[in-house]
């Protein structure tokens, strides 16, 4: 499987709604210069935001207006709005992440694990010199509260071990996944619906 989810990252095998955070993340990694030892994640992240902003100058990936009157919530990370009754949009500004090329990992890993509620990176949207990655999502509305006892039996069956609170890793893919909490996790009809994913590769990943 980590064979596997190498060749999804690398973008060298397919995903669902995968296509556009591929090419995106390609992108981002043909175009930056070679890290030195001493640059920051700071640093690193504003020439991925620049390389963004390039990227959508040429290729119309701008989103240039949001419908603010169909908004719904918003955390920390993102802001979120009733696209219609099937879909939501999420505008996320990658805070959670050292890098974007970070944050569009989450983004395939999840739509690998999780492809009934895959994201689809829709284009790039920016308000106050702030960049968001806008995507799609499927809209799920619960029918009961999640239990996290399921979640976490879920999760154990696929090979994460939970760590503390809500958060998961998985030793032998080098995976880590957190903040499965109750809101992040939606039932419906007895199914497990994960809206909100964090997740982050660690060294091990990239071992053979």
């Amino acid at each position: 499987m980590k064979n596997g989810l190498q060749n999804i990252i690398s973008g060298k095998s397919q995903v669902r709604h995968g296509n556009s955070i591929q090419t995106i993340s390609s992108y981002l990694r043909k175009s930056k210069s070679p890290s030195g030892t001493f640059e920051s994640g700071k640093q690193i992240k504003s020439e991925e935001t620049a390389l963004i902003k390039q990227f959508c100058d040429r290729n119309g990936f701008w989103i240039t207006g949001i419908n603010i009157n169909a908004f719904i919530s918003s955390g920390a990370e993102q802001k979120v709005y009733l696209q219609n009754k099937h879909k939501v949009i999420k505008l996320n500004d990658s805070i959670y992440y050292e890098s974007w090329e970070d944050y569009l990992n989450n983004l395939l890993l999840n739509n690998f694990y999780f492809p009934d509620t895959a994201y689809q990176l829709i284009g790039f949207y920016e308000q106050n010199e702030i960049v968001y990655a806008v995507v799609e999502q499927r809209f799920v509305k619960s029918d009961s509260d999640t239990e996290l006892e399921n979640v976490k039996v879920f999760l154990t069956s696929n090979g994460f071990v939970n760590t503390r609170n809500n958060d998961y890793f998985n030793p032998e893919l080098g995976i880590i996944l957190e903040d499965l909490h109750d809101e992040n996790v939606l039932t419906f009809q007895g199914a497990l619906f994960f809206i909100d994913t964090v997740f982050y590769l660690t060294e091990d990943f990239y071992k053979i």
